[in-house]
């Protein structure tokens, strides 16, 4: 018997990754060895110096059809100025030719990933990701020509409502918004990564809303400090609908971080303002970036940017776009 249960802990301390064996995969065929990713066959890595990610809240874009188990009308009926919409989102984003894409109040990746193989070929836009709701209808969704990795589900996290207590005095909680908050790892070239987050935090002002949004955010930050703990040197990108004004507490959860390595950086210029994107008088809209991938950052290259007349702006949305870029090492 002991022959035996040495025979099978040798078995494990022995073990390699089975894909070590296969001689196909070579070193370079790796996209991050140490969890058995691999780069996907024929995918030729882009031979650019920088790269540039977008954000944008594209408000209440769905498609036709009826999804069974969301209970919302809204979820099948796209309003009048649907086809105009879609239009003017395709000449945006040809326009701003970002390579990472991440959109929030967007039905579906399925219906992203429609989109771009039906007006956006010739883009390179391979590859998409979404966590979806199980009854809502406006996900946080995105699109890359970069290879995706392992994608972080936060839908079934429980957070509390910070400060805010239910008839039996304890802490009230919630898990129903979580799923318009996930993290993705993201692979722009053989010798760099990073983690994007992407985000849309609850909506409305007043103390709970506040609550509901600061306890998103703590969640945020203990999984961020958890990666970091992995691996001190992760790259890490917040982006998103933040529901959140500058100088407030939920940002200055980010921002005003004592740890160095868990503080974020927020790039935009403090004139950079989201909403409404046809008089825009405050920020909503943010990315945000650690220390770690600060040294990336192509300095002033974070804006917001309004690429049609205020009208048709508002068309599309009621927020502005947010972009950024980095270098690629």
């Amino acid at each position: 018997m002991y022959c035996a249960m040495f025979l099978i802990l040798m078995g494990c301390v022995g073990s390699k990754n089975l894909i070590e064996k296969n001689s196909y995969f070579s070193k370079q065929n790796y996209i991050a060895k140490h969890n058995g990713e691999v780069m996907p066959v024929g995918y030729q890595y882009f031979k650019k110096d920088s790269f540039k990610v977008l954000s944008w809240n594209v408000a209440h874009f769905v498609d036709s059809f009826d999804d069974p188990y969301i209970d919302s009308k809204r979820e099948n009926q796209p309003d009048s100025l649907m086809g105009n919409k879609v239009a003017s989102l395709v000449v945006a984003l040809r326009r701003i030719d970002a390579a990472v894409v991440v959109l929030q109040e967007f039905e579906s990746a399925k219906f992203l990933r429609s989109l771009a193989n039906e007006h956006l070929q010739d883009m390179g836009y391979k590859y998409f990701a979404d966590v979806p709701s199980h009854g809502w209808y406006m996900n946080v969704v995105m699109m890359s020509k970069f290879p995706l990795g392992i994608i972080y589900g936060y839908g079934n996290v429980t957070t509390p409502v910070l400060g805010a207590s239910i008839a039996s005095g304890a802490t009230e909680t919630q898990n129903t918004l979580n799923t318009r908050m996930w993290s993705i790892d993201v692979y722009p070239s053989p010798n760099y990564n990073f983690l994007l987050t992407g985000v849309h935090l609850k909506a409305g002002r007043g103390e709970r809303n506040v609550a509901m949004r600061k306890g998103q955010i703590n969640f945020l930050k203990q999984q961020f400090k958890r990666f970091l703990k992995e691996d001190k040197n992760k790259n890490i990108l917040v982006l998103g609908d933040f529901n959140s004004v500058q100088g407030s507490e939920e940002i200055n959860l980010f921002l005003q971080e004592k740890n160095k390595r868990e503080k974020f950086i927020d790039p935009l210029p403090d004139s950079a303002m989201t909403h409404t994107s046809d008089a825009p008088k405050r920020r909503l809209d943010y990315v945000l970036i650690n220390t770690n991938m600060y040294k990336e950052y192509k300095v002033g290259s974070a804006k917001v940017s309004s690429l049609f007349s205020p009208l048709k702006m508002r068309e599309i949305s009621d927020h502005l776009p947010v972009t950024i870029n980095f270098t690629i090492k």
